[in-house]
């Protein structure tokens, strides 16, 4: 048989598929539902690692260094004391101005909200900030009431922990231990981390949660992105200092990189699992379509048309019905949650950290060519079936 001749056939027998699909269209649902089942949850949990990563994309600054103690792999554990917090702020590579070095020395805690959706509680991170911390954050802005002033219990709220947890109304009093504190505003920063976070002044939670004349990480403004080797250079040199200094992009991608390796993997585990059940629906799909095209199977067989175009044929028949599925499973993801607001474990600080589910071109095609790959699987044994059928036994079918 020349390639022409059997393409013509294959052709023909796909055309002659297609045409029958509307008479197999509750079987044909099974499949497409199933599989778009599938879609839907891969691109869903792919699309929460997707913007858990944007938002510490957007708080992450090559310009920006956080400057931890030694050793230290988040803020919690981290400790420096004034004469170091003094002799690291004067480092070359640093920028000034007229007000003086450009740095923000902070406190990170935890403290204990319930969330709107359900009630319980969860960490949330209250952070002492320095004067000049606002500058350190692209796009901040209060975007409700004011900001906090300096020596009182005042906080202000990101927006993303506005609107994730309880409690933390404009005007209301929330209790930490045995400090009451007033919210006085709520911010914005750009749709990174730090809008998952509560602010105040870092000399006032110094003092309440008596932490002496230290804080936890220095954030600070770098000359240039190409100035964070000088700066390490010379605070490693320095035999008064033991600190850690990275870029904030480096920073966030390490507090980031166990959730992410988590959601991938699970996200991953979970779309096999299911789609072990969609092959399933494609298989009974496709049993179901070739069995009650047996005699006309047959017939074409009977006529000289080949076993590869019956085969290829099926093959394309289910992965249509699979394209199908994974189309549904990606509008409903894409139209339903892209851009919902959410909260997760940041595994790096041990708290809540709001983000928006982010639904990509790139997730979709992702979702897509899982649903092709299922489709495909689905109708290989049925096709290999129509095509080793005897033709005096297909032609004795009722």
């Amino acid at each position: 048989m020349s390639l022409r001749s059997a393409f013509n056939q294959l052709v023909t027998v796909t055309a002659m598929n297609m045409r029958n699909l509307p008479s197999r269209v509750g079987t044909s649902l099974v499949a497409v539902i199933g599989i778009g089942g599938v879609v839907a949850v891969l691109v869903s949990l792919l699309s929460m690692g997707e913007g858990f990563r944007a938002a510490l994309d957007l708080s992450g600054r090559e310009d920006v260094a956080m400057i931890l103690r030694g050793g230290s792999p988040d803020e919690l554990s981290s400790s420096i004391g004034r004469e170091e917090y003094n002799a690291i702020v004067i480092a070359p590579g640093i920028a000034r101005d007229a007000r003086g070095p450009i740095v923000s020395g902070e406190l990170y805690s935890i403290v204990d909200l319930p969330m709107r959706s359900t009630g319980t509680g969860a960490n949330v991170p209250l952070r002492g900030v320095g004067e000049r911390g606002p500058e350190l954050r692209d796009g901040f802005h209060i975007v409700a009431g004011r900001m906090f002033q300096s020596g009182q219990n005042e906080v202000i709220v990101g927006r993303g922990a506005f609107s994730q947890f309880e409690n933390v109304d404009l005007g209301r009093e929330v209790k930490w231990g045995s400090q009451k504190w007033r919210v006085v505003g709520v911010f914005e920063a750009g749709g990174s981390v730090s809008e998952s976070e509560i602010w105040t002044d870092a000399v006032v939670l110094r003092g309440i949660y008596r932490r002496g004349n230290t804080v936890q990480i220095i954030r600070a403004q770098l000359t240039s992105a190409e100035a964070l080797p000088i700066v390490r250079a010379a605070l490693e040199k320095d035999p008064r200092l033991n600190v850690s200094v990275r870029s904030e992009k480096a920073f966030y991608a390490d507090q980031s990189r166990i959730l992410l390796a988590l959601i991938k993997y699970v996200g991953t585990t979970i779309a096999v699992l299911m789609g072990v059940g969609a092959v399933f629906a494609a298989l009974n799909t496709m049993y179901s379509a070739v069995s009650t095209r047996t005699r006309e199977i047959a017939t074409l067989r009977a006529l000289g048309f080949g076993a590869a175009p019956v085969v290829t044929s099926v093959l394309l028949e289910s992965a249509v019905l699979g394209l199908l599925g994974g189309v549904v499973g990606g509008l409903l993801v894409y139209f339903g949650l892209n851009g919902y607001q959410a909260t997760t474990l940041n595994f790096g600080s041990f708290s809540q950290l709001t983000f928006a589910f982010t639904v990509t071109p790139r997730l979709l095609v992702t979702g897509l060519w899982y649903s092709l790959i299922l489709g495909i699987v689905g109708g290989l044994l049925p096709g290999i079936r129509a095509a080793r059928m005897p033709v005096t036994t297909g032609l004795r079918e009722l």
